[in-house]
């Protein structure tokens, strides 16, 4: 797990300090040297119009952190609010928010996604919508089994005689108790939600084409797989790894904050 998290430092600080660090415009169009093989001028080559696919790649790591992170805390606090409020009320509150969570459950998830990009159009704004809606009910379903879970606890039926209201008792008390797994959960979705990004400009209905994503590199390179192997190979490379890195992460977090563990508790 550390050498995840020296691997993902590492990956946001490319992220974060990629316009800088790039050597050339990851847009500048040169004909002149389109397709050229990694060389000490373009360390990972060309693409099909001469742009340089370091410097792409470098930005396309700030594109899908960047949109990544907007997605899944979006879909936490989403998730968090509704599956709070199911959990916590329950009778009409539950059974109404648990059929929402069902129904969006029950569409598979690129496909649902497709079809919101497919309604609202290319761009990043929509993308992170779409990704959100299709990402928001898992966590309020794990919220709301977390929720009853401790709602019946001691501590908490000590702050409702004590004549505490619902939204402090839910701050102070529900949430810091119940959302160790969510934060699991989002560190293991970063990378399904990045390679849904990769997935939906793969298929042409994700981000402008001015916008440096990898999925759109994969896209466009598969045209020449055979005479420039390099321009799918690198794209692909970045998702893979960085898809490995919150998977490790993810498993990491849930062997740290699992409460059932030895030596866990549930605090107040």
């Amino acid at each position: 797990m550390l050498f995840a998290l020296a691997a993902l430092l590492v990956f946001i600080g490319i992220a974060l300090f990629a316009p800088l660090i790039s050597p050339y415009d990851p847009n500048a169009i040169d004909l002149k040297n389109k397709n050229l093989s990694p060389s000490g001028e373009h360390l990972l080559g060309t693409d099909y119009l001469g742009r340089d696919l370091f410097s792409r790649i470098l930005i396309g790591a700030w594109t899908s952190l960047s949109i990544a992170s907007g997605v899944v805390l979006t879909s936490l606090f989403l998730g968090t609010a509704a599956g709070c409020a199911a959990g916590y009320y329950g009778g009409f509150a539950d059974e109404s928010i648990s059929r929402i969570i069902d129904i969006f459950l029950s569409f598979p998830g690129i496909i649902f996604a497709l079809t919101i990009m497919g309604v609202l159009g290319s761009g990043v704004f929509n993308l992170m919508l779409a990704l959100s809606i299709v990402h928001w009910a898992k966590y309020a379903r794990m919220m709301r089994g977390q929720v009853l879970s401790v709602k019946k606890q001691e501590f908490i039926l000590s702050a409702i005689t004590g004549g505490a209201g619902d939204f402090h008792i839910i701050r102070k008390h529900i949430v810091p108790n119940t959302i160790a797994p969510l934060l699991v959960l989002a560190t293991i979705d970063f990378g399904h939600v990045i390679l849904s990004i990769a997935t939906l400009s793969f298929l042409g209905i994700g981000l402008p084409a001015d916008v440096p994503e990898w999925g759109a590199m994969l896209s466009a390179g598969k045209e020449f797989m055979r005479t420039a192997p390099y321009q799918t190979v690198f794209p692909g490379l970045a998702i893979t790894v960085i898809v490995v890195i919150f998977s490790i992460l993810g498993d990491g977090m849930r062997d740290i904050l699992d409460p059932n563990r030895e030596g866990g508790e549930i605090y107040s």
